[in-house]
């Protein structure tokens, strides 16, 4: 009787999974061609075509081309969220605090500007006049929740004394606007890689200011 009801179930698993499957090819392939295209000329055939389904089976799971865009806006940013958030967690209390913070920022800088997450500045950027929502589903999915793990990990910093007594969210936003604000000009929006060692260059100068400010007063 087990031995049946495993097999009888299996289909069904199959059946979901399969489902999820062609559902996260539908919205990696929306936002590949969305990206290429730009929202007016992405036509459903051709993220049908690449997603390798039938144009009804896009239709079915997502109804019509704006509700496709939204959703495969969010789950990019997902994405984005969960690589930030993966970083994040490398800042820890023990250790010793430059070097661990320049570590951190130099792979919050390679998140930053690898080719999907240029991909999706440019397409918010470009729609943001059409879609003023998509600044909520960006930040809410990524921006502010990366922003505010950042600000835990240095709130745990002050209270171990590493830090000076400051507010963690104005010090993570601080930090991220050192860290970010040179890329849009030496990546020329995505369109030029920056290599590593610029990367690390970049996030040293970030460190260095940041702790100008924020290391405990001598004394």
């Amino acid at each position: 009787m087990v031995s049946g009801a495993d097999t009888s179930a299996t289909p069904g698993r199959s059946a979901s999974r399969g489902r999820i499957d062609k559902r996260q090819a539908i919205l990696d392939a929306a936002m590949r061609v969305f990206a290429r295209e730009g929202y007016a000329q992405a036509g459903m055939d051709a993220i049908a075509a690449e997603a390798g389904v039938a144009k009804p089976t896009v239709y079915n799971h997502f109804g019509d081309k704006e509700n496709l865009f939204r959703q495969a806006i969010a789950a990019d940013s997902g994405r984005a969220l969960a690589r930030n958030m993966a970083v994040v967690e490398q800042l820890r209390g023990d250790g010793e605090l430059h070097p661990m913070l320049e570590e951190v920022g130099f792979h919050l800088l390679q998140c930053y500007c690898d080719d999907r997450s240029w991909a999706l500045r440019r397409l918010l950027y470009a729609e943001l006049g059409k879609f003023p929502d998509l600044i909520d589903i960006v930040r809410g999915r990524a921006a502010d929740r990366v922003t505010e793990a950042l600000a835990d990990r240095l709130a745990r910093l002050v209270l171990a004394g590493r830090l000076r007594n400051c507010d963690p969210a104005e010090a993570a936003e601080q930090f991220a606007a050192l860290l970010t604000g040179p890329m849009e000009a030496r990546a020329r929006l995505g369109t030029r890689q920056v290599p590593d060692d610029e990367l690390r260059a970049v996030a040293a100068s970030a460190v260095r200011t940041f702790l100008q400010a924020f290391a405990p007063q001598a004394g």
